[in-house]
């Protein structure tokens, strides 16, 4: 028997990986990009995250470049713990929705609440809430889009799972934010906000114009 699972083992995983490409794609570009970093004397590492830091500095100057070279990059390293957390949350979305819906959660979650979050910086730099510092604080990684996709997935659990599911996710981030009032805590909850929102959206897509639509257990799942 041992034998047989042996045997069986290659393909199994291969089919669990070739079922969220996307997420395990990106899980490689975390790799590279962390093991690079870490090489790098910590002066030159610094300014190196620095100019990829989607702080308000950067974003008014060049939006896009920080918006996409900002998710591939994790700040402070941390990749085997990304590789668990994007194995519960990612793999399941992905192949829930499909890599382009996927995606799109996690673009709209990372996006969206980078803006927010940057945008109550810069009005509290302007009001005299923070000093201009704050302008070039460094914001690199991946955990909106994370927070985005945690909160799509709750559209993935039968009731009355979700509701408890769902209670926890904005407990954690609720709580995170009362106790630190800062604009990753802002951010953090509006991702996993935003990913909530975009999900019926995403099902109606798939419905209306998707080539793979849910299987009738997710969609008996997601009610």
């Amino acid at each position: 028997m041992t034998g047989s699972i042996l045997r069986r083992a290659p393909g199994a995983a291969w089919r669990y990986l070739r079922a969220a490409p996307g997420t395990f794609v990106w899980l490689a570009v975390l790799l590279a990009t962390t093991r690079l970093v870490h090489h790098f004397p910590p002066g030159f590492r610094d300014r190196f995250l620095e100019h990829r830091s989607t702080n308000v500095h950067n974003l008014w100057r060049t939006p896009v470049r920080v918006l996409v070279a900002s998710a591939l990059y994790l700040d402070g390293g941390g990749w085997p713990l990304y590789f668990v957390l994007y194995n519960l949350f990612h793999v399941p979305v992905e192949r829930w929705l499909g890599t382009w819906r996927w995606l799109g959660v996690a673009a709209v979650a990372h996006v969206g609440a980078t803006y927010l979050s940057e945008g109550l910086v810069l009005l509290a730099v302007r009001t005299g809430y923070a000093p201009h510092s704050a302008l070039f604080t460094r914001d690199i990684g991946v955990s909106y889009a994370l927070a985005g996709v945690q909160g799509a997935l709750t559209h993935r659990l039968p009731r009355p799972w979700r509701y408890g599911y769902l209670a926890c996710l904005l407990g954690v981030y609720g709580f995170a934010l009362a106790a630190d009032r800062t604009f990753t805590g802002v951010g953090h909850l509006t991702a996993a906000l935003l990913g909530l929102a975009c999900v019926p959206a995403a099902r109606w897509s798939a419905r209306r114009y998707g080539t793979r639509r849910p299987r009738s257990d997710d969609r008996t799942a997601a009610g």
